[in-house]
C-alpha cells in the first residue's frame, strides 16, 4: 500500500505534520517521537508489527521538528533548558495540544499512545491533560513527568550526552546523513546488531539532520509543564525500558512505573536508547496487551 500524503493539523496557527501509517479500521494508535528527531525515525518494521496487532497507526513531527512549524526563539542549550524557570518558546501544555490536533485531523475522538524518549514524557502529559482523548499509555526510554530537577540530574547519563555533543560533521547533505547515523550508532542497543541499512532508510527521509541544532532540542526540552501529576492517570499503562540505555538510568523507568497507578514495568536486557529490530515484536505485544486492558476495565 502506498503511504498517505503528509497531512497537517493546526493548533492555534502552529502546523503539525503527520502521517497516516496504515491499519485503517483498527484501533487508533498515535506515536509520539522524542526531541529533535522526526516522525521518519520510527522503524517501519515496528509500525508493521503494530498494524498486524490491530492498530491504525499515525505519527507526527513535534513542533520545532521536521515539517512542523519551527520557532525562531532565542537559543537554548538542551541540558540547561531543562532547568530554566521560563520556557524558551512554548509550554508543555502547548505540546500536548499538538497531539490532540493530530487526533482531530485523523478523525479520532481518542487514541492509544506510544511515546519514545522525550515523546514518552510528552505522552504522559497528553494523558494527564486530555484524559478523555487517551485510551492507554505506553512509553519507552522516558523519564517521569513528575521528576524534579534533582531526579533529572540523577537519571541522565551526562557522559553520553557530552560525547554526542562533541560530534562534528560538515554542513552538507552527506554530513547530515553521517551525523544522524553517528547519533543512531551512539544510541544503538549493545545487545542487538546495529542495522545500518535500516537506519539509513529512515535517516535519508529527512531533508536536513534533525539532531544538528542544539537550539531546537533546547526549546523542546525547555517546554516546562505546570499541569497535573501522574497519580491522576486512570488509563492502563506500560513502561518499557532497556537496561543498557545510554542516556537514562533504569531508575527513571522504575520511578515512572511506580508513579502511574497500576502501570506495568518491562525492562529488556541489552536494549539501549533506541528501538532495535529484535524487540519490535515484543514491544508490539506489550502495547497490544495494555490496549486490551481497556476493554476489561
Amino acid at each position: 500500500m502506498s503511504p498517505s500524503p503528509t497531512g497537517y493539523a493546526d493548533n492555534g496557527g502552529v502546523r503539525i505534520a503527520f502521517d497516516d501509517l496504515g491499519g485503517t479500521g483498527g484501533e487508533p494508535l498515535l506515536l509520539v517521537q522524542g526531541a529533535s528527531v522526526t516522525r521518519f525515525w520510527w522503524p517501519p518494521g515496528l509500525v508493521d508489527e503494530l498494524i498486524a496487532r490491530g492498530f491504525h497507526v499515525a505519527s507526527y513531527d513535534n513542533r520545532d521538528a521536521g515539517q512542523s512549524t519551527h520557532f525562531p526563539a532565542a537559543a537554548a542549550r538542551p541540558v540547561t533548558a531543562l532547568f530554566r524557570r521560563r520556557p524558551p518558546a512554548y509550554t508543555g501544555e502547548d505540546v500536548t495540544d499538538d497531539a490532540t490536533a493530530v487526533m482531530d485531523a485523523m478523525g479520532w475522538d481518542s487514541a492509544h499512545l506510544f511515546g519514545h524518549s522525550n515523546g514518552g514524557l510528552n505522552a504522559q502529559r497528553i494523558a494527564i491533560r486530555h484524559p478523555k482523548r487517551v485510551r492507554s499509555l505506553a512509553t519507552s526510554a522516558a523519564v517521569s513527568s513528575d521528576a524534579g530537577r534533582a531526579k533529572l540530574l540523577w537519571y541522565i547519563r551526562f557522559g553520553s550526552v557530552a560525547r554526542m555533543a562533541r560530534l562534528r560533521f560538515p554542513e552538507t547533505r552527506e554530513g547530515d546523513i553521517a551525523m544522524s547515523l553517528a547519533i543512531s550508532r551512539a544510541l544503538a542497543s549493545p545487545g542487538f546488531p546495529f542495522d545500518e541499512a535500516e537506519a539509513l532508510s529512515r535517516i535519508e527521509k529527512d531533508d536536513v539532520c534533525p539532531v544538528r541544532d542544539d537550539s531546537t532540542m533546547g526549546r523542546q526540552l525547555g517546554a516546562h509543564w505546570s499541569g497535573g501529576r501522574l497519580a491522576d492517570l486512570r488509563v492502563p499503562a506500560v513502561v518499557l525500558q532497556g537496561d543498557s540505555d545510554q542516556l537514562l538510568r533504569t531508575s527513571a523507568a522504575r520511578d515512572l512505573a511506580r508513579a502511574i497507578p497500576g502501570a506495568k514495568l518491562v525492562i529488556t536486557p541489552g536494549v539501549g536508547h533506541d528501538l532495535p529490530r529484535g524487540i519490535w515484536g515484543r514491544y508490539a505485544d506489550e502495547i497490544r496487551a495494555v490496549a486490551d486492558a481497556v476493554r476489561v476495565r
